[in-house]
């Protein structure tokens, strides 16, 4: 295929197109969070079944931007920083699906908890802020995903460690009142799925952020330290 003007331009249409599709999953996928972190205060069950009911729509979109992704790859054969943003486009969304599964399974935890009326056990104030901290994270990491803006990526790996060591406070937390009081195991084990789920939205947050160095740097900083990353985003 020739490289004219037009094709070039048409073909940069066709990149850009794509990832203000990422955006427009991205934004489903962070008001599915939003809705489940309003759950854990709230206990809406009706707002609940509604999360659940959005992941269909988070999985047409990623089954959407996948067949983009395919055709691209199949007529465009792009190469360098071309070929790198679609493998980061199709991680991205791979990530961001996962996220939904994650904002899913807290809806259906919370459904569980209120219809048990074990909304108000230790460690709900906890796991509203850890969720709001991985909210966040997902956001920054869109955010960066669309600016191209390492040193916002690395920010997001900084913020899982935080999001992680809330978890781990957590669950020392629910451990401890599993044995002062064995009736509430069952409802604290609830919580600790909640938590858990959350923790891997930051995981999966975190590894978007990190398709970032890939797209720009060519990098693939999966397994080196946040200091690294740091040094990476500032170099």
């Amino acid at each position: 295929m020739s490289n004219t003007p037009h094709t070039s331009h048409k073909f940069d249409a066709e990149l850009d197109a794509l990832r203000a599709h990422v955006m427009e999953m991205g934004d489903l996928v962070e008001n599915q969070i939003r809705m489940a972190i309003e759950g854990l205060s709230n206990g809406d069950v009706v707002l609940m079944e509604r999360v659940i009911d959005d992941d269909h729509l988070v999985n047409v979109l990623q089954s959407s931007i996948d067949e983009g992704c395919t055709q691209i790859l199949a007529c465009r054969q792009p190469a360098a920083s071309d070929l790198r943003m679609v493998m980061m486009v199709l991680k991205t969304i791979a990530d961001l699906e996962s996220i939904g599964d994650e904002a899913k399974k807290i809806a259906r935890m919370v459904k569980l908890l209120a219809e048990e009326n074990t909304l108000r056990l230790p460690c709900y104030k906890e796991t509203r802020h850890s969720a709001k901290m991985a909210l966040e994270m997902v956001r920054n990491s869109l955010d960066a995903f669309a600016r191209l803006d390492l040193a916002l990526a690395a920010q997001v790996v900084r913020q899982d460690e935080q999001v992680d060591a809330e978890f781990h406070s957590i669950l020392r937390h629910l451990i401890t009142f599993m044995m002062e009081d064995p009736r509430t195991i069952s409802a604290a084990l609830e919580i600790v799925s909640v938590a858990k789920a959350i923790e891997r939205i930051g995981d999966h947050a975190k590894n978007i952020a990190e398709y970032v160095f890939y797209m720009v740097k060519g990098l693939d900083l999966r397994h080196v330290t946040v200091e690294e990353i740091e040094h990476q985003a500032r170099s």
